[in-house]
């Protein structure tokens, strides 16, 4: 049996750090939605009870180390099945973004082999699994829009954004969330406001948004990267209503209304960085 499924990426509309906590994690607040840059995941079944995975990325492993294995290997202990599955991702989504790829992969994963082995889970139970695996994979689950708190891994819906076109700029860096959040000072970070944002949200309100959208870790990576702060302020000046990083970095989203807006945004990146993407947010409910 084959199937197939998209994993798409997510963009972070908001991102605020609370606080440590005991375990280790920061605390964090953050709203995110999806877009339609998405990779595409095809599962295979095999007669032996192993779990294979290949990609067409040289930036990403083919073995346990993979988060999508790692997702098939919890998906077939937590429901006891001895079958075996073959993974294939073709990539689209840029690796170590900040785009959520390889969650995104992961969820597809527990999405497919729910399907294809008829176990019927339900999403409450592919999201507390997909807690297990990274902070970003119960959101791919849901995939709508919504807010993440905790590490990230409590997830609450929340109304779609007003239609708009994201123009995606990464520079040719990669950033690791790992290396970014032992770097956090709470005392001098930029909070969003993420109830004006939610506000927004529900108000449909495109110009609000632009202006409430943030990102507390911005100040971490920009210092690391000026690179990342050069794309969005070159965002803005080319005509962007607003522009956030997204996760840890280093992809810089910028949103505008209309199309001829976002071609401007993305013709004035190219010189920047390679990798530039006009999307569209997948929720339009």
């Amino acid at each position: 049996m084959v199937l197939f499924e998209r994993a798409p990426a997510k963009i972070n509309l908001s991102l605020d750090v609370l606080g440590k906590r005991g375990d280790g994690f920061h605390e964090v607040e953050m709203i995110m939605t999806s877009v339609d840059l998405a990779d595409r995941v095809e599962l295979n079944t095999i007669d032996e009870d192993t779990i294979e995975v290949s990609t067409d990325s040289q930036y990403v492993p083919n073995d346990e180390r993979n988060i999508a294995y790692k997702a098939a290997l919890a998906f077939k202990s937590k429901y006891q099945l001895h079958q075996g599955v073959r993974i294939e991702i073709q990539k689209n989504i840029p690796v170590s973004a900040g785009l959520g790829g390889g969650s995104s992969d992961a969820a597809a994963v527990l999405r497919g082999l729910n399907r294809m082995w008829s176990v019927d889970a339900s999403s409450d139970e592919l999201i507390e699994l997909g807690a297990t695996l990274g902070s970003d994979v119960p959101f791919c689950i849901q995939g709508t829009t919504a807010i993440g708190t905790g590490h990230g891994e409590q997830i609450s819906i929340l109304d779609s954004p007003p239609t708009c076109y994201v123009v995606l700029a990464k520079p040719n860096i990669g950033i690791s969330t790992r290396h970014i959040f032992p770097k956090v000072d709470l005392d001098t970070l930029h909070h969003p406001n993420t109830h004006e944002l939610i506000r927004s949200l529900e108000e449909k309100d495109f110009g609000k948004l632009c202006h409430h959208i943030g990102n507390a870790l911005e100040s971490v990576t920009f210092s690391l990267h000026p690179d990342v702060k050069r794309i969005k302020d070159k965002m803005l000046q080319t005509g962007a209503d607003g522009a956030v990083m997204s996760g840890s970095g280093p992809t810089v989203a910028g949103l505008t209304r209309h199309y001829s807006k976002a071609r401007r945004v993305y013709n004035g990146l190219r010189g920047f960085c390679n990798e530039v993407y006009i999307v569209q947010l997948l929720d339009r409910r």
